[in-house]
């Protein structure tokens, strides 16, 4: 019989200066550092490993267990890179208290051919927006290399780019090559290919804690963006699905990773609901709302806001109770 048990993940931290405490106070992280900008909550990356809380594994890197168990990952073909068994995604919850640089990430063939490393797709679901709050999206105009060397010369590179309104439970798709940058009062999720390959473009003349400018990469990023104009992104048709105590809506969907949208409330029938995953895929499930438990054959585990789980391919079957929210990242 399939013994593959969820367990609970403890994410690696990040304090960059655009950061705030809103992922401790909103998403008890109990995290020390200042300012807390990301948290790495399902990630196998070198810069950054998730570790094990719970189970029989408890203590060890994901990376660790993942290497131990390759099972787990499943039979996608994403989940076997360079010839071995690997996470192909990273999960992070990202604090932007104040706006991050103007940046681009690689595609995957330019990422392998000179950084020995995948690209960045990404995708932002967004959990909380100040009033203001808005985003970078690609180029307002087509525009060419001298075009951009000149706008950065001049300080006037944010005239061409497009500002977008972000409003809490918005997604946006980030392909690898487009221009873009989160703005000040974003909380989000993102779900990306596992890289930290990050180009700035342009970071508002700021300077590291230590007194000293921030590294730009503007000759990579210009030989890896996307020069063409991008229509403003309009947020997708999604529907709801309904069952007992439960709901679901399918965020997005693309070569690297689904994400998914689960609502539970089994309060209101007091039973419990049956949580199905695919067996060829992994589930990182992050909670964004709520709290309960998952339940399986002698297992139980709690779940609170800010947690993350990690289902292996081909778990025991699952239950779940309580009021809550979740992403659901498979690939």
């Amino acid at each position: 019989m399939n013994k593959n048990k969820p367990f609970l993940l403890k994410p690696a931290a990040k304090d960059y200066l655009w950061g705030g405490s809103r992922l401790n106070d909103d998403f008890g992280k109990e995290i020390t550092i200042n300012p807390l900008a990301e948290t790495w909550e399902c990630s196998t990356h070198p810069d950054g490993q998730s570790v094990v809380v719970s189970g029989e594994d408890a203590g060890k890197t994901l990376g660790e267990v993942l290497h131990l168990h390759p099972e787990y990952l499943g039979t996608h073909p994403l989940q076997t890179m360079n010839g071995k068994p690997e996470l192909p995604i990273l999960v992070k919850l990202i604090d932007a208290k104040r706006k991050l640089s103007v940046q681009v990430h690689p595609n995957d063939e330019y990422a392998l051919t000179y950084e020995n490393s995948l690209g960045k797709t990404e995708m932002w679901y967004v959990l909380s927006a100040g009033k203001e709050a808005e985003l970078v999206y690609g180029f307002n105009q087509d525009v060419s290399e001298a075009c951009v060397k000149h706008a950065l010369a001049e300080g006037t590179i944010e005239n061409y780019l497009n500002h977008v309104a972000v409003h809490k439970d918005d997604v946006f798709y980030i392909e690898a090559g487009t221009v873009h940058a989160i703005g000040a009062g974003v909380v989000l999720a993102e779900i990306q290919e596992s890289s930290n390959l990050t180009y700035r473009l342009y970071d508002y003349e700021r300077t590291d804690k230590n007194g000293k400018p921030r590294d730009l990469h503007m000759e990579k990023a210009l030989r890896v963006m996307n020069k063409v104009s991008s229509a403003v992104p309009r947020q997708p048709m999604r529907v709801l699905k309904y069952a007992k105590g439960c709901a679901g809506e399918l965020l997005m969907r693309c070569k690297y990773f689904q994400v998914e949208r689960l609502l539970i409330n089994t309060e209101i029938y007091r039973g419990l609901t049956e949580y199905k995953t695919e067996s060829n895929s992994f589930h990182a499930l992050l909670c964004i709302d709520g709290c309960g438990v998952l339940f399986g054959e002698s297992f139980m585990l709690n779940f609170f806001k800010g947690d993350c789980v990690f289902i292996p391919a081909n778990s025991i079957p699952l239950k779940l109770h309580g009021k809550a929210q979740f992403l659901d990242v498979s690939c």
